[in-house]
């Protein structure tokens, strides 16, 4: 039953995507072609469905869907400069070869550049919520991918970079790289939803739970996933020098703590019920995953 909300959630996002990205076939063609190559190339889409989940909490699934999009260009943009011979200089990306790999190093920095300008647009062009809510929904994209979050949290990786770093270092690291956009997506759902401070703050809580749970579960996957089921190459941390929740606390270690954050993030939903079975089902998903 989960698989297959999951996967409506999926479609009801990639619909949405195809809706507001509109190709044109002038002398922007390439820049368009390589934003959509990286945008419809798959993936989870774990940032929006969430979002929607969290508004449909609320009973307000499709007011979202322009922010939940929003975020995932946001999103396939970060992943677009991280592949990058100056960041991590990976070839490959959910099967495919990385978008630089394509289109050329200074395409994919133009596309990257692209998908975060038209996430915004966007956001304005298609809202149908209120224009508070609008403001609010922008400044919470703005601040998840900016330098007090995704932006910030690339900027202590790679200064990161063939050091030991401590504990607290290495959750500042992932709660801004890896979470801020997960929690963001949290954020837009319960904000279109017209949810309570308290609500956004609870949904919040487990959005960044989730979120360390996700990063975990990259890194035990990086050391032992299967690289053709991953679609990217593993063993990457090691050959750039990265200290990963694997290398700080071992494996063994770091298996248990994706358990623990798993158990928090579905504890911050039993106020909500039945209502919440898609998210907590949705944690236990990224738990057991194999990609």
């Amino acid at each position: 039953m989960f698989k297959e909300e999951f996967n409506r959630k999926i479609e009801t996002v990639s619909l949405a995507l195809e809706k507001y990205f509109e190709k044109a076939d002038n002398y922007q063609k390439t820049i368009y072609d390589a934003m959509a190559y990286s945008l419809f190339a798959g993936g989870k889409r774990i940032r929006p469905v969430l979002a929607l989940a969290c508004a449909e909490l609320f009973d307000s699934g499709e007011k979202v869907l322009p922010f939940a999009c929003s975020l995932e260009m946001i999103h396939t943009y970060s992943l677009i400069h991280d592949d990058l011979p100056c960041m991590d200089n990976d070839d490959l990306r959910r099967g495919k070869p990385t978008n630089h790999k394509v289109y050329g190093e200074a395409m994919a920095v133009l596309a990257g550049d692209a998908l975060l300008t038209k996430a915004f647009e966007i956001s304005v062009k298609f809202s149908e919520l209120s224009p508070e809510q609008t403001l609010r929904e922008i400044e919470v994209l703005a601040t998840a991918g900016g330098t007090e979050g995704m932006i910030g949290g690339q900027v202590i990786d790679i200064e990161s970079e063939g050091k030991r770093v401590d504990a607290k270092t290495l959750d500042a690291l992932h709660l801004n790289k890896t979470g801020a956009l997960i929690i963001a997506a949290a954020k837009l759902g319960a904000i279109a939803g017209g949810a309570s401070e308290d609500d956004i703050k609870n949904l919040s809580e487990y959005a960044k739970n989730l979120g360390l749970a996700f990063q975990i579960k990259d890194d035990i996957l990086d050391v032992e996933g299967d690289s053709d089921i991953l679609g990217k190459m593993t063993g990457v941390d090691e050959i750039n020098e990265k200290t990963t929740f694997v290398s700080l606390y071992g494996l063994e270690k770091s298996k248990q703590m994706l358990d623990e954050y798993t158990k928090k993030a579905k504890a911050n939903l039993k106020p909500y019920g039945k209502k919440a079975e898609f998210l907590e089902e949705l944690a236990d998903y990224l738990l057991k995953r194999k990609n």
